[in-house]
């Protein structure tokens, strides 16, 4: 049974969603000068790999201090939707073609293997795959969270979106409207098998609409 690493390191100028202040992890304190070391970090909560509260864009939402510390440990499928092209739709008939029915009994989570986590820190990444709002509506009604390789569930504004793309986060909303929780910017799918025991812990931060997590993902046998 492995055990592999999902997440993003925190660094300073990292990857962030567009208009977002930039990562700033700075030495405060250091052995020569002060006896201790400390850092300074400065972050959104929503930098790297990171989980979406329905707080994030629902007012008065759900937010995550007020899950129970097992909510985050979840058991995941990999539904493999490769090969897709930059600012794909994922429908809701690839999720149910590729997320087999007799596979999906005692699931919390669906995590998409999109393959765009190839691109991070190169502009593509911007330009990722995108969940219709009726694909989000289908992990909706079966109770399941989602996870992702790429980062964001909706479209993210770039000069290539095209006109037809949807807009006001129609993913988002379908999934927080049935209190389901999104894993964004997970990384090393490659390395882990169809079904697995996420572990992806926030913060503890009070009222948090959102929250860095260490992803870590246990194969089941």
């Amino acid at each position: 049974m492995g055990t592999h690493n999902l997440s993003r390191p925190l660094r300073s100028d990292m990857v962030v969603y567009p208009g977002t202040p930039p990562v700033s992890i700075e030495p405060a304190a250091t052995v020569t000068e002060d006896g201790f070391r400390t850092t300074a970090i400065k972050l959104d909560s929503h930098t790297g790999t990171h989980m979406d509260a329905p707080a994030h864009m629902v007012d008065n939402g759900r937010t995550l201090d007020t899950y129970p510390p097992e909510t985050f440990r979840f058991e995941a499928a990999i539904v493999d939707c490769r090969p897709l092209d930059d600012r794909e739709p994922i429908a809701r008939s690839m999720l149910a073609d590729r997320a087999a029915a007799d596979n999906r009994s005692n699931l919390d989570m669906v995590i998409l293997r999109t393959g765009w986590e190839a691109y991070w820190g190169d502009d593509r990444y911007f330009d990722h795959p995108y969940l219709t709002g009726d694909a989000a509506a289908w992990l909706a009604e079966r109770e399941l969270h989602l996870g992702v390789d790429m980062l964001n569930v909706d479209p993210t504004p770039t000069a290539n979106a095209a006109s037809g793309e949807p807009s006001k986060y129609p993913a988002h909303h379908g999934l927080f409207a049935a209190d389901r929780l999104i894993v964004e910017n997970l990384c090393g799918l490659a390395g882990v098998g169809d079904r697995i025991d996420l572990h992806a812990y926030p913060l503890a931060i009070e009222a948090a609409d959102g929250s860095p997590v260490r992803a870590v993902a246990i194969d089941q046998q």
